[in-house]
């Protein structure tokens, strides 16, 4: 039924795995070629890792599936090779408004920051997502794309897992030192270790219809719709997609009928209803689906066995925390993973994975529970008073805080990691250890970029410069982990490392950086420390807290 995107068709390829006498072995197979599967492999590549990714199809996903990705997922993109191509075919949007019934109740407005290359959100069907993923792996020798070659019988054995793979020519064996497991909310393979994934499955049902049409009475804005003239006690929610394509979310209620629900001869009215007899329009793709809102309690298994996006965690899609969070959770993984794979770090490493990602996956569940609930109140309390909430929102201010449509994602700030460094400085800058780099305008060579192309896939010291040749950097221990970016300097200084320039200001402003001071910056993006006076013992000793050196059980290497 879709018209205006042509699935691409992947090659089955016989590999030279396929013939080999013994299985052979791998550092990293990864199993899934969604959003979660193709960014590992990406991250892990950027990382000199390679990788065998196993898929049991031979195309992207079919129908848009998840279209909002935010601007911390657009920056990851951007660090793989497709942020641009992303933004450059989405829809970027930023007025969201909320009706209730026949009337506006308020809007918002996702003004474009000063100083970030990405915006806030954008639009872009999943298939467009995994395609530019799939060209971006194509680009990298790293990575063996597996098409129709399908994952099955794994154990894990001591210090690495074995697995069988089915293929149109037959099935051969494979090893490897860790297996990525990314096939879906329903993963086969969470299943056959009989794996629970524990929480709420929501009683109602949601009609997904998305459908091309040309018109400017619909901008290129959020508009969700709570009881509607046009779909009575329900909620609808619209959105615009590249290609003049339009995702409708109707709500249909527990009782209905998802089947009848899908067929055409039903969904054609329903739409005509909300737009009007005289839109001219045609069906792109129909779905029902059922909220669920669940995770794992340990996202490793075996201490071989990783799960990560849909597998591993799932909400609801309002507030589109699903692929976001799920690409969030593949940076914090992946450089812990090469690290302790060239033994740079202790395995111990890879359980902050899990203690990370937990916290946010809980923050993203709760986000997710309490919109669903605000959505779909299941008794005449709920509804009371999410209706007067909405009547209160058109002249009070105040009660616009209580309407939930959906939280938009927002990136996980890693207050209570054990790989943070505490300040020991008085900062006023939100810029805190777990925080997420801030983007700004740099200079580097006399031409304009911007700092997050500078950080990212090593450890990075950014020190703030003074004008004299006060420090002395010499002091750290050699490392090739370890990337220098001075800010500032004056020019006759002698420095090691990237030498840019705060073009409008940011990084003072938002880092709170005055001579002296320096950040030191995870290979995620994450700040891990800083200081107020550049100190290399003191650097140091905060590298080595990150790469999990002082954990307990950091004496056991992988």
């Amino acid at each position: 039924m879709v018209s205006t995107y042509t699935n691409p068709k992947y090659p089955f390829v016989r590999s030279h795995d396929h013939d080999a006498p013994d299985p052979v072995h791998h550092p990293v197979v990864i199993v899934g070629d969604g959003p979660s599967g193709l960014s590992a492999a990406m991250d892990l590549a950027l990382q000199g890792i390679r990788t065998v990714v196993l898929d049991d199809n031979d195309t992207v996903s079919y129908g848009s599936r998840a279209i909002c990705f935010s601007k911390r997922t657009l920056e990851i993109m951007d660090r793989y090779g497709c942020g641009d191509r992303m933004v450059d075919k989405g829809v970027t949007w930023k007025i969201g408004k909320v009706y209730f019934q026949d009337k506006l109740t308020y809007e918002f407005n996702l003004l474009p920051e000063e100083g970030h290359k990405m915006p806030a959100f954008i639009n872009l069907q999943q298939y467009y997502f995994e395609e530019y993923l799939v060209d971006c792996c194509a680009g990298h020798e790293e990575i063996d794309l597996r098409w129709l070659s399908k994952a099955k019988d794994i154990t894990v054995d001591g210090q690495q897992v074995r697995l069988s793979v089915e293929t149109p020519e037959g099935d051969y064996t494979l090893s490897c030192n860790y297996l990525l497991v990314a096939d879906g909310a329903n993963s086969p393979i969470r299943e056959s270790f009989g794996l629970a994934s524990e929480g709420q499955v929501f009683h109602d049902k949601f009609l997904i219809a998305d459908i091309v049409m040309k018109t400017d009475d619909f901008p290129s804005e959020r508009w969700f719709w709570f009881d509607p003239p046009f779909h009575s006690g329900q909620s609808v929610l619209l959105h615009k997609q590249p290609d003049n394509v339009w995702r409708i979310d109707f709500q249909l209620g527990w009782e209905a009928d998802g089947e009848e629900a899908k067929k055409l001869d039903n969904v054609i009215p329903r739409i005509k209803t909300m737009l009007g007899e005289e839109v001219e329009f045609e069906p792109e793709w129909i779905s029902v689906y059922t909220f669920r809102c669940r995770r794992m309690l340990d996202f490793i298994h075996l201490d071989r066995v990783i799960f990560m996006g849909d597998a591993a965690h799932q909400v609801s899609p309002f507030g589109a925390r699903g692929a976001n969070g799920g690409c969030q959770s593949v940076e914090n993984l992946c450089w812990k993973l090469k690290r302790v794979l060239s033994g740079e770090a202790p395995g111990a490493l890879l359980e902050t994975y899990n203690t990370e990602r937990s916290y946010d996956a809980d923050e993203n569940l709760l986000n997710s529970t309490r919109g669903t609930d605000f959505i779909t109140p299941k008794n005449h309390t709920s509804r009371v008073f999410r209706d007067e909430s909405l009547r209160l929102a058109r002249k009070y201010p105040f009660a616009r805080s209580l309407i939930n449509s959906g939280r938009l994602s927002k990136p996980c700030t890693l207050d209570d990691s054990p790989l943070n460094t505490p300040d020991e400085d008085e900062f006023q800058a939100e810029m805190r250890p777990g925080s997420v780099c801030r983007d700004a305008p740099i200079l580097i060579d006399s031409e304009t970029g911007w700092l997050l192309g500078q950080l990212g896939n090593q450890f990075t010291l950014m020190i703030m410069g003074r004008d004299e040749n006060g420090l002395d950097l010499d002091e750290l221990e050699a490392s090739s982990d370890l990337r220098i970016i001075s800010i500032g300097f004056n020019t006759d200084c002698e420095l090691p490392g990237t030498r840019i320039e705060d073009a409008a200001g940011f990084i003072a402003e938002s880092y709170q950086l005055t001579a002296g001071g320096c950040y030191l910056i995870r290979p995620d993006q994450h700040v891990c420390a800083r200081w107020k006076i550049f100190d290399a013992q003191k650097v140091s000793a905060a590298m080595d807290r990150a790469l999990g050196k002082f954990l307990p059980g950091s004496g056991d290497q992988p």
